[in-house]
């Protein structure tokens, strides 16, 4: 190489006017992949160690396309589209820049100042990678000269084109030094992403903000929240809509080996297409925080040789471990009615085989059920992966300990998680955050219950559990201040009379006046059909000479305990009008309705929500999950509290804004007892066990000693 060809590689290429240089004049914009200027000193932020930046063999991969002046574009989708899109040509210059300035801090790291300089040179500036020369014999046999000397063919060719060919030449040796570079650089600085590396290390710096946002600080958090939610993992996350999501997945398969955590086959599915097997698959069972179900008690742990253990001969339970012993305790407790059970699996988002196998009958507890399995389960995993001891072996000291242990469980990372993450979730742990007092309560009375039964049956010789104090709470259960007024209860109505005619608002209004006339909860309510309707007729006593007749409802509640409920006539009136909006006989006890829910699925959503339906033809007859019912009741309720600070009521739409589907309940009970109803009625109506509880709800007597001191303080 001469002297004017190292003068070339030392500087950047031909000088352009300075006012072209700064974009000021009426020179061309700078090419899209071309050589960028240093990145601005105003958007180079300091970064820390933990979240710098790394380069990858990807990088390399790019700016060898680049250099060699392939098509850029192309090379961009193969080993940049996590970056964003190819079209946004901000994000595609920042890159670029960022790239070089990390091979020039590289070069210089090394003391390679030659190199610093060589990969910032842009080949296409000295030579058009688009010029294509003719060979010597296509320009011979162009010219006539086939006859020539080949000096002559020559001489001719470097007439026309020397220049050019000059240039090329140039250009061809400059890629090949810029090649060697990369090569070498590569194996200097390329790294694979590894599990512990921060979000910030690999992905553009506005998306791993939004990531660090919602508490995604590495890639093992990154993978355990997409295996743990599924194909709509980013849902909730700012800015992060499908087409980033789908990247990030995409960049996160391709170097799955290097960061060594799979994504799961039931990332890339809807919820609605996954097999509730696939969905078990996600984690493996092991001793480690896991649900009971896939909760591995060691041998050596499982409680066969409990320190407390009654020799199995004595023992009334078939169980031999403790983990059975649980098991046999949970089956004790008031379960689900087939009728419930298949109600429950038909509403199942996720779909399942139809063979119950093993466990599965845990997925499909009564709420009881649910809340014993949740406080044994804790106290299992404590035991095991805590303590290192066997259930059967737990002492009064060790029950204190977790006594305490409810208050604050740590470390967070391991225990606590998000509320909602289901069980097969990665995600899901046991606690969401420190127990209240009256959590820690009812955990305590809980396992108080556990090794009660566990006594009773001879598999325990004693509860330690039984000398354990609580924290006392203060105050009733139940809270009757959340509840409306009656003057609130007359805004919901007029709301609900300005809501659009949709099925969904049929059934929102229906459900409202529901629970308010008859106090139900909300599980109580879903699980109603019109089955459980009864027409009733009572002949006229001596404290009233009119006949009755009307409606009854019959109610499964807590424990299985069945009530009756009436119903106001008004009530059933509108069921029959919103049976028959539905497609439905309005009779309540026509033959075509039986089996149908008091609350069905909305019958215009195809309609009114073409991209979210199935295809599939609604059946009338069918019911909705609880959750459906309670998010339509909270974002009504969210609605009335905005049109409340419109009219300047703060305390109104805050009170609103806080309100659940348990108020009405609450409001229910609260108005009932004010008008007159007897406390012992309202106490059937409600299904409380205890007429205390009831008793919370009566305010006369407050009412009438807070008038009497306003009266003396005004005298």
């Amino acid at each position: 190489m001469n002297a004017r060809d190292d003068k070339a590689l030392a500087s950047p290429g031909p000088k352009r006017p300075k006012a072209a240089r700064a974009g000021q004049g009426a020179g061309a914009p700078a090419p899209l992949f071309g050589t960028s200027a240093r990145t601005p000193a105003r958007s180079l932020a300091p970064v820390s160690a933990a979240r710098k930046r790394k380069l990858h063999v990807g990088h390399f991969a790019f700016m060898r396309s680049v250099v060699q002046g392939l098509d850029p574009r192309e090379s961009w989708e193969r080993y940049f589209r996590v970056e964003g899109e190819a079209t946004d040509q901000r994000t595609v210059r920042a890159t670029i820049a960022w790239i070089r300035d990390e091979f020039v801090a590289a070069a210089k790291r090394e003391d390679r100042f030659g190199t610093a300089r060589l990969v910032r040179i842009d080949a296409t500036r000295i030579a058009d990678p688009s010029l294509e020369l003719p060979s010597l014999e296509a320009f011979a046999e162009a010219h006539g000269l086939e006859d020539e000397r080949q000096a002559d063919q020559i001489a001719a060719y470097e007439a026309e084109y020397g220049r050019a060919t000059q240039r090329l030449r140039r250009r061809a040796r400059l890629i090949a030094r810029q090649l060697e570079a990369l090569r070498w650089l590569e194996s200097l600085v390329a790294q694979s992403p590894k599990a512990g590396d921060s979000v910030a290390a690999w992905l553009n710096p506005a998306l791993a903000s939004h990531l660090e946002a919602a508490d995604i600080f590495t890639l093992a958090q990154l993978v355990e929240r997409i295996n743990g939610v599924g194909q709509r993992w980013h849902a909730g996350i700012k800015a992060m809509g499908e087409g980033k999501a789908l990247r990030i997945v995409e960049w996160l398969r391709e170097y799955q080996d290097s960061i060594a955590l799979q994504l799961g086959r039931h990332v890339a599915m809807p919820r609605s297409k996954l097999y509730a097997h696939e969905l078990n698959a996600v984690v493996l069972p092991a001793t480690d925080i896991r649900p009971l179900e896939k909760f591995i008690v060691p041998a050596e742990l499982d409680g066969t040789r409990g320190v407390y253990r009654r020799p199995q001969a004595q023992c009334l339970l078939k169980a031999t471990n403790d983990y059975q012993a649980i098991l046999a305790w949970l089956r004790s407790k008031h379960g689900l009615t087939p009728e419930q059970k298949a109600h429950l699996k038909a509403r199942r988002r996720q779909r399942d085989t139809g063979v119950e196998l093993g466990l599965d009958w845990l997925q499909a507890l009564s709420h009881t059920q649910r809340a014993y399995r949740k406080e044994a389960e804790r106290f299992l995993l404590w035991a095991i992966t805590h303590k290192g001891k066997a259930l059967s072996s737990m002492s009064n000291e060790d029950c204190i300990e977790y006594r305490d242990f409810l208050a604050d469980p740590q470390p967070r990372s391991r225990w606590c998680g998000d509320r909602g993450r289901e069980r097969w979730s990665p995600l899901w742990r046991p606690f969401e955050g420190p127990l209240s007092a009256s959590a820690q309560r009812h955990a305590v009375t809980i396992l108080k219950n556990l090794y009660g039964f566990l006594v009773d049956q001879n598999y325990l010789m004693g509860n330690p559990w039984s000398a354990v104090g609580v924290p006392r709470t203060s105050g009733p259960k139940v809270n009757a201040g959340r509840s409306f007024s009656q003057a609130q209860w007359h805004f919901i109505e007029g709301q609900l009379k300005l809501l659009p005619a949709t099925s969904a608002n049929l059934r929102l209004t229906f459900g409202l006046h529901l629970l308010y006339a008859t106090g139900l909860r909300l599980s109580e309510v879903v699980a109603a059909t019109v089955d459980d309707l009864q027409w009733v007729e009572y002949p006229a006593d001596a404290s009233d000479d009119q006949p009755m007749e009307g409606w009854l409802l019959r109610v499964i509640g807590k424990g299985q305990k069945e009530r009756e409920v009436p119903l106001p006539a008004d009530v059933v009136g509108e069921l029959a009008r919103y049976l028959v909006s539905r497609g439905l006989d309005a009779d309540p006890e026509d033959i075509g309705n039986q089996g149908a829910f008091l609350l069905g699925k909305a019958s215009d959503a195809a309609e009114r929500a073409p991209g979210l339906s199935s295809g599939q033809a609604i059946d009338p007859r069918q019911g909705i999950a609880a959750t459906t019912f309670y998010d339509k009741i909270k974002r009504f309720f969210e609605d009335c509290a905005h049109v409340l600070r419109g009219q300047g009521d703060a305390k109104g739409a805050e009170r609103f804004a806080k309100a659940s589907t348990h108020w009405m309940r609450h409001s229910h009970a609260s108005h009932a007892i004010a008008s007159g109803m007897p406390i012992e009625i309202a106490q059937q109506n409600l299904g409380h066990a205890s007429l205390a509880t009831t008793t919370i709800y009566v305010t006369t007597e407050k009412r009438r000693r807070m008038k009497a001191v306003e009266a003396f303080w005004h005298r």
